[in-house]
């Protein structure tokens, strides 16, 4: 993860085994948010679907395409009580009525057919410490986003400890989890003017998970069944080529399920699942060691680094990362 994460000096000690929580305490929200979001034995798969939907100016927004992909996640607290979590995530878009994965897509706007970029983060390690985490896209001068804007409040210190918004209706265990992002596109016009927007982008995602409180209580449990509700707003994506057309300044919404289980892959839509198998099955497992990296986690630096510029005369070096399928696929 591209976190900044300094150190909040609050209760460093591990959980312990039997005890409940205390949401006071940034040390068991951290303990919390891995059981929620990952697991803390075996590695755990989850996986996201749903729609997307365009927007042109003030007209209403239009179904595109299918929107699903999957993430392998594993958790650990390390000797400070500081949360280690680590990744592969996958990203594909489908067709609306078959949810067949796409190769091309149809676009309806410019009446071009394109070559669909499949997202693929291989490595994803990062750690979060005792304070809301700041993530850091983008190039020098652009600013850092802080994690659940609005939900989380500066101490008398003006730091932001690891405090979440869990909210608790019986035993509906209820959190959200926002981030919304502005930082200079990766995709340059100079370099994709069809697949790029424009100098800046401002994507956002938005997390409501839910789960047992009962279970995410008991130490005894390493995990615990989630079910989320995600939704995605931001400019197009570059495969689309927007870009220098009249419908480059519009947006993107999307809805999606989200939900993680506790073993094997029932969680996966069976087509997902089916593709992965074919042409990614290592993204089914989860990476080895814990060595924080320099992670692909942003979709418009990942398609920077992996799909050629339309320029012949931009400067660019290609990802050492060689995509599995889609546009970036090379032989």
């Amino acid at each position: 993860m591209a976190l900044s994460t300094s150190g909040y000096a609050g209760n460093h000690s591990a959980p312990k085994a039997g005890l409940g929580l205390d949401y006071s305490d940034p040390a068991d929200n951290l303990y919390a948010f891995g059981k929620m979001w990952a697991s803390y034995d075996e590695p755990v798969i989850g996986a996201f679907h749903g729609l997307m939907y365009a927007r042109i100016g003030a007209n209403r927004m239009v179904p595109v395409f299918g929107y699903t992909g999957t993430g392998v996640l594993l958790a650990k607290l390390d000797e400070n009580g500081d949360l280690w979590v680590k990744s592969r995530e996958t990203g594909y878009f489908t067709d609306l009525e078959t949810g067949d994965i796409l190769e091309t897509w149809d676009n309806p706007f410019t009446g071009k057919t394109v070559e669909v970029y499949h997202f693929y983060n291989p490595n994803l390690i990062g750690k979060i410490g005792k304070e809301i985490p700041k993530f850091f896209f983008g190039t020098e001068g652009d600013s850092p986003t802080l994690m659940n804007e609005g939900t989380v409040f500066p101490n008398a210190e003006g730091r932001y400890p690891f405090l979440l918004p869990f909210q608790v209706y019986g035993d509906d265990m209820m959190l959200s989890w926002d981030y919304t992002h502005e930082y200079t596109n990766p995709v340059t016009p100079e370099g994709w003017p069809r697949s790029s927007t424009g100098p800046r982008i401002s994507p956002s995602e938005h997390f409501t998970f839910n789960c047992s409180k009962q279970e995410l209580e008991d130490r005894d449990l390493p995990t615990v069944r989630m079910t989320a509700g995600f939704s995605r707003i931001s400019q197009f994506w570059p495969f689309m080529e927007m870009g220098g057309t009249p419908y480059a300044d519009g947006s993107l919404f999307g809805r999606c399920f989200s939900h993680k289980g506790l073993k094997g892959y029932d969680e996966i839509p069976p087509k997902v699942l089916a593709y992965i198998e074919k042409n990614a099955p290592d993204f089914l497992e989860i990476p080895e060691g814990w060595e924080p990296n320099n992670a692909r986690v942003e979709t418009w630096k990942a398609y920077a680094l992996d799909v050629p510029p339309e320029n012949p005369d931009y400067p660019w070096e290609p990802s050492d990362f060689k995509v599995p399928s889609g546009r970036a696929k090379r032989a």
